[in-house]
């Protein structure tokens, strides 16, 4: 099967039936998809299929249509996504393991909508789980790349 990821083309030999989240970790080596639940339910495995958040550990690799962005390859290779420097800025992460399907699940948020509510980033935003419940920096970070990318607009 072939697979394009973070701009990259590969061939792999896998089971068609092997969640998207596996084949970019244990077969590409690509681990900033971290594993959570295993239901779609938490968003750490969130990852772009085509711009559009999608939970990997669902999806299996014969079901994949389109072009895959991890959070490795949000950014490019001089500076990093509007996102990714507002969670800098604003040090969202404590322990770290949900963040990055966190940027993820942002990133195509704020494609779809440039300037959101706080209440339409809490709704977005809280399909993707944190344990150490850092949900007002995340927030605040949202709010921060939202008009950052804006400025560029």
């Amino acid at each position: 099967m072939k697979l394009t990821v973070n701009g990259t083309e590969h061939e792999v030999d896998v089971d068609p039936d092997m969640p998207l989240l596996w084949v970019l970790r244990d077969t590409l080596g690509i681990t900033g998809v971290k594993y959570g639940c295993g239901i779609a339910q938490c968003g750490a495995c969130t990852v772009h299929v085509d711009g559009a958040a999608v939970r990997s550990c669902q999806l299996p690799i014969s079901a994949l249509e389109g072009e895959v962005t991890t959070v490795e390859g949000l950014s490019n290779a001089e500076t990093l996504h509007a996102v990714q420097e507002a969670w800098l800025d604003h040090q969202v992460a404590q322990c770290g393991y949900c963040q990055s399907g966190q940027i993820m699940a942002a990133a195509s948020f704020l494609d779809l909508n440039s300037d959101p509510t706080d209440a339409q980033i809490d709704q977005v935003m809280s399909a993707n789980l944190c344990r150490c419940g850092t949900y007002p920096r995340i927030r605040a970070a949202v709010k921060a790349a939202a008009a950052k990318l804006n400025e560029g607009a």
